[in-house]
């Protein structure tokens, strides 16, 4: 029986991960359900040690001995399994996402560490598959502008003869929702054709109907592809049932989250952030927090990042 199916709130799963037993035991029925495999060789034959919590596998071979943290997210960390899984819990949880100062302050690591921890959860949040949207279902989509307000530049460093309301020096991020299904949104040098179709291509179906707003580049995209449709923002933004009103909720939670939460995003890490909305917006029904958490820790492993990679070292 999975006890974790009775956790519904952060509460009971912070007094559940306080056993350092149920953590690995934890770690690895969502890792290895079908017994225990050496990372290394491949080999089931594994012994447990449980005072180290490790185990030793009976072929000889370097990296004999390994641990379930091994070739995941949490290898060569010396933070225990229950504040990973604390801090797992909340940033999945948290409609707007969490700091890394609030992480740090709830589970007692610096801030440095919460938010190393957070970029390597965020790579764990990465939607996998490849299913294309638009499968008998209308796509929406759009692009949105991130960044610092123009008026909010001093007047001495504002670029000329660029509008208080513009997006200029401002990162793109590019969305499609299926309307009923999944978002996905990345995003993009700039909003020319070249750097928008291949996008759309690679995550819509050919053949599906689209709408969007009166952006220049769509027809040029959706002609011959896409059964396509444009709402005019300037008459309306609804009519009947075209409308982009969907991806605009959307980039409404992407924006609370990076203006209100995280306050100031580097363009480097601007996908991260996108893709840990992207995560908590396709999995928010029927699953749950706790559902979430598990999908979010069965893709944990096999991953891995390193402080040197995220920091451009590398």
């Amino acid at each position: 029986m999975d006890t974790l199916k009775k956790l519904k709130t952060l509460q009971e799963a912070i007094v559940y991960f306080s056993n350092p037993d149920n953590c690995v035991a934890y770690a690895v029925s969502k890792r290895w359900p079908g017994g225990v495999i050496c990372p290394t060789c491949g080999s089931t034959e594994a012994k447990y040690m449980p005072t180290r919590r490790t185990w030793q596998c009976k072929t000889r071979h370097p990296k004999s001995q390994f641990s379930v943290k091994v070739g995941s997210i949490y290898e060569d960390s010396a933070i225990g399994l229950d504040k990973w899984l604390t801090a797992t819990w909340m940033i999945v949880s948290c409609k707007n996402g969490i700091s890394s100062y609030e992480i740090a302050r709830s589970i007692g690591v610096t801030q440095k560490t919460a938010w190393f921890m957070l970029h390597r959860i965020r790579l764990a949040m990465t939607e996998e598959g490849d299913e294309q949207l638009g499968g008998g279902r209308l796509v929406e989509i759009d692009e949105t502008f991130v960044g610092g307000k123009v008026k909010n530049v001093h007047k001495a460093k504002r670029p000329k003869g660029v509008g208080l309301q513009g997006g200029h020096g401002k990162a793109i991020v590019m969305g499609m929702l299926e309307r009923g299904g999944k978002v996905r949104a990345r995003s993009i040098s700039s909003g020319h054709k070249q750097n928008m179709q291949p996008t759309i291509l690679a995550n819509v179906a050919a053949g599906a109907h689209i709408v969007t707003d009166e952006w220049t580049t769509y027809p040029f995209i959706a002609r011959n592809t896409f059964h396509h449709v444009v709402i005019n923002h300037v008459t309306g933004y609804v009519n009947g049932h075209i409308h982009t009103n969907g991806i605009e909720n959307f980039w409404s939670l992407l924006k609370r989250g990076l203006s209100g939460t995280y306050i100031s995003v580097r363009p480097v890490h601007l996908d991260k952030h996108v893709t840990e909305q992207v995560f908590r917006y396709n999995n928010r029904k029927e699953i749950g927090d706790g559902g979430r958490f598990n999908l979010c820790v069965v893709q944990s492993f096999g991953k891995r990042l390193t402080y040197r990679v995220l920091t451009g070292k590398a």
